[in-house]
């Protein structure tokens, strides 16, 4: 394997939060995706420039959520498609862009590499507790006789008080990245690979061992570090919109977190310290990765550090 960040052995994957495919005001639109897409890539291809062999993976919240809303307000005309196919479907667009702009960059710096994405398949359990409880809101706010359309064809939603109803999906522990092979044999013949994005599509396998689609939303991070072992990565770097995690966030005693052990990271979680919907699932990811191998290590930086996050040098630091 090769040292390819600070001293780490094997890959580094970084994971690209929401925020690296929107506009600095949130914005989905093509151009502002297009736009955030390739500010992003300058900074992985920085990376990839300084010989480190990459693997991205990526959110698409925003994404989902816009085909969801076209789902919702076209019904009437267009069958609305399940969540798994807006899945694949954003994992497309998403890859393509994060394919053409890095390739941007990596001529520019006069480092050419080929880029691939994979469509990729992520399996979970179809008796997982999420799918008879699903909490994970998805798409937009609507008022209660909106939602009750939705309801009657099979979708749970639920009240958000007065800003309406807003529909609920199942959110599955990840079991396996089904396509992680093909993500490896690209690393290995030289690409930097795009995979799991969103998450990956969620699939479960039939008693004849057929895989279908599920109604469900795969945290991006918990995958992300199942991906990244998969590939035998040496590092995870989870990009987000903050330079590091924080120690009792909204306190007084608020603090960042530079350089840090998996188990005091351990403790803080314990106690509470980091928001389920948030920074919990980053949390929870790069602790998983840290304790999976020796010599891993795993960082949580804002998306401008994230070559200096795979060195070890900027944003949150995990180690085991």
């Amino acid at each position: 394997m090769n040292r390819d960040a600070g001293g780490a052995v094997g890959p580094v994957l970084i994971a690209l939060g929401g925020n690296a495919m929107t506009g600095p005001d949130g914005s989905a639109a093509p151009d502002a995706q297009a736009a955030a897409v390739g500010r992003a890539m300058e900074r992985v291809a920085d990376l990839v420039a300084a010989g480190a062999r990459v693997a991205l993976t990526h959110g698409n919240g925003p994404q989902v959520g816009n085909l969801l809303i076209k789902n919702q307000v076209a019904a009437h005309v267009v069958p609305p498609v399940p969540l798994d196919w807006c899945g694949a479907q954003t994992q497309g667009t998403i890859g393509v862009l994060i394919m053409n702009a890095l390739e941007r960059a990596l001529a520019a710096r006069g480092a050419s590499r080929p880029v691939s994405a994979v469509l990729t398949r992520t399996l979970v359990d179809a008796a997982d507790r999420g799918f008879t409880d699903p909490v994970k809101p998805v798409g937009r706010y609507f008022p209660r006789e909106e939602a009750e359309r939705f309801m009657a064809l099979g979708q749970s939603w639920r009240s958000f008080g007065a800003r309406g109803w807003r529909r609920v999906v199942a959110s599955p522990e990840p079991l396996e990245i089904l396509d992680a092979g093909a993500a490896a044999a690209l690393l290995e013949a030289g690409h930097v690979v795009v995979a799991a994005g969103g998450g990956g599509v969620p699939v479960v396998r039939a008693a004849d061992g057929s895989l279908h689609g599920v109604e469900a939303v795969v945290d991006k991070d918990l995958a992300a570090e199942l991906l990244a072992r998969r590939l035998g990565a040496g590092t995870l770097v989870i990009a987000t919109d903050v330079e590091h995690v924080m120690a009792g966030y909204g306190t007084p005693r608020e603090r960042p977190l530079r350089r840090t052990t998996a188990a005091e990271l351990r403790t803080l979680a314990a106690a509470g310290h980091f928001a389920g919907g948030s920074m919990g699932p980053k949390v929870e990811a790069v602790l998983r990765f840290v304790a999976s191998a020796p010599r891993r290590r795993a960082a949580i930086a804002s998306l401008d550090r994230i070559t200096d996050a795979a060195h070890g040098k900027a944003g949150t630091i995990i180690e085991e």
